[in-house]
């Protein structure tokens, strides 16, 4: 019997006990992917963008120097930006699902400007391990199907890697919803349907009107596909109410995600409260699985690879001789544990007689 914790009324499965289920799955499992997988590649996430966009505006409305408030790493300056934000009264309280949408209209009001935002960010990016293993999974069958809220290319890229060359990745975006519906209905895998919009696409998603009138097709295709299919969340928060709302609406059929539901989820905090209660009710619901704490997406996607036996890992070896991968250390488990010294600071000669096992001294 697969092993199952009870959290905060969800569900949560294992990080290998996941590995494991998805290796018995092949093709069973469809993905959906939000901004987290592309952070990685170098593009920013929802989150550091909510601060950029914070910082914007502190420093037009106030009129101060950028370099006044440029390190958002700082504690001290990203609570200045928002004892700011906070008393304009106008925008959302801080990690609200309205939040990213409110403040980048606010940031940008024009889809025009929001458009060349968007480009100017994915600019450059390139497919991290994640992407060329996802479509290492494609090619071999056990990945049909990718929905994402991202406008940038590194699926296509990673799939362009691994095919070697274009054409093999079925690309559906908001100008031609339909084509989604032909897509699925003609079973015109590996496919990848982008519910925002594609970065080249003359339709954009990211504001609170705009993600709240998800595109009609894309929603009924997408409830469709969960009754026939488990899912896998990857790199996605939960924000937006339009996708939100379509996997709740998944979920009120007789047989949702029947290939299992699991939500990938870094750090040890609780997913947004939406995903929680979403979660609790598909447990209630008998769907199999729940929250999936991991690394990032590299590190789980390093961890399904492992198990599919067969795998042509071609490309996946050479991107590994192109690119050193930064992995964290293990989290400390057990009663005791050990000391984790962390080396990227300065050089270290010696090891001295330190009672630290060497093995034990990541450089990370």
């Amino acid at each position: 019997m697969d092993a199952k914790v009870t959290v905060s009324a969800y569900p949560v499965v294992e990080a290998d006990d996941f590995a494991r289920r998805f290796s018995m799955r092949s093709g069973k499992l469809m993905w959906l992917m939000g901004a987290g997988t592309s952070a990685s590649a170098g593009i920013p996430t929802a989150w550091d963008m909510i601060w950029e966009f914070k910082q914007q505006l502190y420093v037009s409305q106030r009129r101060v120097a950028l370099n006044q408030v440029a390190d958002l790493s700082n504690p001290a300056v990203r609570r200045q930006i928002q004892d700011f934000i906070a008393g304009q009264e106008t925008f959302p309280d801080p990690d609200s699902p309205e939040e990213y949408a409110v403040l980048f209209e606010a940031v940008y009001p024009s889809e025009a400007k929001r458009r060349t935002y968007i480009d100017a960010k994915i600019a450059g990016a390139k497919p991290s391990f994640g992407h060329v293993a996802l479509a290492t999974l494609m090619k071999a069958g056990h990945t049909k199907l990718v929905w994402t809220t991202n406008f940038d290319p590194l699926i296509a890229d990673g799939c362009a890697r691994v095919f070697g060359g274009t054409g093999n990745l079925t690309t559906v975006a908001l100008d031609a919803p339909d084509f989604g519906r032909e897509t699925i209905n003609g079973e015109r895998w590996p496919a990848e349907i982008k519910l925002h919009g594609d970065f080249r696409s003359r339709r954009l998603k990211n504001t609170g009107d705009e993600l709240r009138q998800q595109d009609a097709t894309l929603r009924d295709l997408l409830v469709g596909t969960c009754t026939r299919s488990g899912l896998v969340v990857a790199g996605y928060s939960g924000r937006d109410e339009s996708i939100m709302n379509t996997l709740e609406e998944a979920l009120e059929h007789a047989s949702p995600f029947p290939g299992g539901l699991f939500w990938l989820h870094r750090g040890e905090g609780d997913p947004l409260d939406r995903v929680s209660a979403f979660l609790s009710a598909a447990s209630d619901k008998g769907v199999d699985g729940g929250l999936v704490r991991v690394e990032n997406f590299d590190e789980a996607l390093r961890d399904l690879v492992r198990l599919i036996p067969d795998l042509d890992t071609t490309q996946l070896d050479e991107f590994a001789s192109e690119r050193s991968v930064v992995s964290a250390p293990p989290r400390i488990s057990g009663k005791r544990g050990y000391p984790v010294v962390r080396l990227n600071v300065s050089p270290v000669s010696t090891f001295g007689t330190s009672d630290v096992p060497r093995q034990h001294l990541w450089n990370i």
